[in-house]
């Protein structure tokens, strides 16, 4: 692809302002795009913050009636915990905790502890996640300093309650889960567009910190899968200094759905691709890539199931997930914009099939379409990217290939290029 003319500058200039003015239509009624309230600064940018506290390790005793959590840790600890309904889970957020003692460590369930997640939540925050067997209520919750030989621990007490209990427990916490969900200004960093006038390509890997994705029954994790992938398609792209390439996560970070949208949107990106690599359980003999573009409707019983998969993770990393009704107005700009928007992506969806198919195994029909959240950003045109499942054992063998990677990387950087070409020949 040669460097981009005066003539794509215009184009991907224009392009941005019709962007820019959803974006201002849609905040000005405070109406979220694609589920999130657009805004100038990307939400997935933030300063790492520094440790102060080293998460070493974690157990679970009792029974239906009282169970007690308790974390080892070293340094100092800033607990703040809150339960959350639908489904029932109590969350623990540790800011400026590090967890990385705990890779790899799993915390056996008991008592009112249904099951037992941790991990990076936020640069610089760690968040433990408890599903809850019934409803139940924090008894009392205690830091105890290190002595002697022993570590420094946190120490969680929860007993079980009524539904009437449960629900004045999820609005006695409400305040600490607010307070969680406003990620400080002064970790927010800005960052300027380089007005370089070549398209911004925005590659998101799926997944991350407490949310690891599917998980194969060798141990593999789809969260480090994708994130290996998408760093090296971001550097393929990079060195061919034809895009200004952004990641919406480059480390073991956990981004909302909405927040990945976002981020898309704060950099003006012309392609948005998210990279994922699912399991499904019941269909252990599918194997192969596919392509999703977005929908209103599932295009099939798999699809609907990945969609169905994309929503629970947000809620397995404790997160509480409110949609807000839009306006008529907004609804109209955004519709107008959407049009246009999917013109662009099933000409990239087309592509990609046409370029990996040549690469790799396809799925059946690869090219299929659903209602994912992170694809709902109206001014970008966008895809999922399933490269395989790690349900299946050969295309787990396939997924962390560094020789299958380099090959599907070359693919789909060809994709692009033809897609971007295709949008030069059609600018005004």
């Amino acid at each position: 692809m040669p460097t981009t003319p005066t003539s794509m500058r215009r184009f991907f200039t224009a392009a941005r302002l019709v962007a820019g003015l959803v974006a201002l239509a849609c905040a000005a009624t405070l109406v979220p795009i694609g589920g999130a309230f657009a805004q100038t600064a990307p939400e997935a940018i933030e300063f790492e913050q520094p440790s102060a506290s080293f998460a070493r390790a974690a157990r679970v005793a009792g029974d239906l009636e009282r169970t007690r959590f308790v974390l080892d840790y070293d340094g100092e600890l800033e607990p703040q915990v809150f339960i959350l309904p639908e489904p029932r889970r109590l969350i623990l957020d540790l800011p400026g905790t590090d967890f990385d003692a705990m890779q790899g460590a799993s915390i056996e369930p008991r008592g009112l502890a249904q099951a037992v997640r941790f991990g990076a939540f936020a640069p610089g925050r760690g968040r433990v996640v408890v599903d809850l067997a019934s409803d139940a209520a924090i008894d009392e919750l205690i830091t105890l300093p290190a002595l002697d030989d022993q570590p420094a621990r946190l120490v969680i007490d929860i007993v079980q309650t009524d539904a009437a209990g449960f629900s004045a427990e999820v609005e006695r916490t409400r305040p600490v889960f607010l307070a969680s969900v406003e990620a400080p200004k002064e970790n927010r960093l800005d960052i300027e567009i380089p007005q370089t006038g070549q398209p911004v390509i925005v590659i998101d890997p799926g997944h991350g910190g407490i949310d690891s994705g599917a998980v194969s029954r060798s141990g593999t994790m789809e969260k480090s899968v994708v994130l290996t992938y998408a760093q090296q398609l971001a550097d393929a792209l990079r060195a061919t200094g034809h895009y200004d390439v952004y990641m919406t996560r480059d480390d073991d970070t956990f981004i909302p759905l909405a927040g990945r949208v976002r981020y898309a949107q704060s950099v003006s990106a012309d392609l948005f691709i998210s990279v994922h690599a699912d399991s499904l359980v019941r269909h252990r003999e599918l194997r192969g890539a596919t392509v999703y573009t977005l929908s209103d409707r599932a295009s099939d019983e798999i699809a609907q199931q990945l969609v169905d998969n994309e929503a629970r993770s947000e809620l397995l990393a404790g997160m509480d997930v409110e949609r807000a009704a839009t306006s008529d107005v907004a609804d109209i700009l955004v519709d107008l914009t959407r049009r246009e928007t999917e013109r662009f992506s099933l000409a990239f969806a087309a592509d990609v099939v046409s370029e990996l198919s040549t690469a790799t195994r396809m799925v059946t029909n690869p090219h299929r379409s659903a209602g994912f959240r992170v694809l709902k950003a109206p001014e970008v045109p966008s895809v999922l990217l399933e490269l395989g499942f790690l349900s299946n054992s050969e295309d787990e063998r396939l997924l962390v290939d560094p020789d299958w990677r380099a090959r599907t990387v070359a693919a789909l950087g060809t994709a692009i290029d033809r897609f971007f070409e295709q949008r030069l020949a059609q600018a005004p």
